[in-house]
């Protein structure tokens, strides 16, 4: 229920973003959700928007008073096959193994290394809270700042091989 509370959600931000920007004749002629298939879903998207966008509606909602609200559920950036600060402490933890020779035995370093994504796993959440502390910890802010902006220079998303930016 809560994905499809997700899904809804988005789609009807996607749509009162399309509508608010969009002329009447325009949004009357243009699919707001052309990938979404007929449905009661869709539907009820349409409707509610068009309710909440149109003055003359008991339903209309001032601009002022529309709020929408993200939580990190890849609608605004890439969560598979993992987030990207995860890619990011990975790599940070392959540039820094030289200095940690321990690490080649010592998990969850060794699975980062080995590409051992089950025994990363396998690590859990203790694990992954060892890796962001080594990848993290131990600079200024501004340090951490032009480390992570070096990276997303080069980084590319594993799955579309893009840049995450």
């Amino acid at each position: 229920m809560q994905t499809r509370l997700r899904n809804f959600l988005v789609a009807v931000l996607a749509l009162a973003g399309h509508l608010a920007l969009s002329t009447p004749a325009a949004a009357a002629t243009t699919d707001p959700l052309p990938s979404w298939r007929e449905g009661p879903a869709r539907q009820a998207i349409v409707k509610f928007v068009q309710t909440a966008t149109d003055k003359a509606s008991a339903g209309f909602v001032p601009p002022a008073e529309r709020i929408a609200t993200f939580d990190n559920d890849g609608t605004l950036w890439t969560e598979h096959p993992m987030y990207t600060q995860l890619a990011f402490a990975l790599d940070r933890i392959r540039e820094l193994a030289p200095q940690h020779p321990e690490w080649k035995t010592q998990q969850p370093f060794k699975a980062v290394l080995g590409n051992d994504l089950e025994a990363l796993a396998a690590a859990g959440e203790k694990g992954l809270l060892e890796l962001v502390m080594a990848s993290h910890a131990g600079m200024s802010t501004a340090e951490f700042e032009a480390i992570v902006s070096d990276w997303f220079k080069t980084a590319r998303h594993p799955r579309f091989k893009k840049p995450y930016t």
